[in-house]
């Protein structure tokens, strides 16, 4: 089995567009530090932005799209530009679930085995969220969260059209097994996805 990590933090947000959008800035992984987004419309297509074709390659094999689109994206704080997307978050204070997570040592809430301990609560609590499943072409995930903020304001674009108001991530969007936190936010997590090697 090959075992790869991905440490970050992802945001999720909701529009009054109905557009839902997921911003992944992952300061260490085996392809490098990159940002990343994926974007579900109110029509439920599902669009994949990358910044390589190595981070399209893998993204895109182990969630689901109806489009791929390798483009730069230029990140600044929580601003972040490309062709596509245009999008700046305000990020506010540490939530309960935050302050909750902040407790567990990180060694022990980054590891998979705890991922498979906080899956059941995870389903529970926050409808839509999953810390452990199956992905796409055979792999597995698990997702090891460290700490929770809400997300307070936004602003931006997507392919020219203003996305609206800040909305709740709902419906959950369809890029894989686990979604988001409904709430508007910014998980900081080391994602582990291991498959078999061919």
């Amino acid at each position: 089995m090959a075992r790869s990590r991905f440490r970050g933090e992802i945001a999720g947000v909701g529009r009054s567009s109905g557009t839902r959008v997921v911003v992944g800035r992952w300061a260490a992984s085996p392809l490098g530090s990159f940002t990343d987004a994926m974007v579900e419309t109110a029509q439920g297509h599902r669009v994949l932005l990358a910044p390589s074709s190595k981070v399209a390659e893998f993204v895109g094999a182990t969630y689901s799209f109806d489009e791929v689109r390798i483009e730069e994206l230029a990140t600044e704080g929580w601003s972040v530009r490309s062709p596509s997307l245009s999008l700046d978050l305000t990020p506010g204070g540490r939530t309960l679930l935050g302050r909750l997570l902040r407790l567990v040592p990180a060694p022990l809430a980054e590891s998979p085995a705890w991922c498979a301990v906080t899956d059941p609560a995870a389903r529970v609590v926050l409808r839509g969220v999953r810390t452990r499943g199956s992905a796409g072409d055979g792999r597995r995930e698990w997702y090891g969260a460290t700490d929770h903020r809400a997300i307070t304001a936004v602003s931006g674009s997507f392919d020219g059209a203003d996305l609206g108001e800040l909305r709740p991530v709902v419906p959950a969007p369809r890029f894989g097994f686990s979604s988001t936190p409904a709430r508007p936010s910014v998980t900081r997590v080391v994602t582990t996805v291991s498959w078999t090697e061919r």
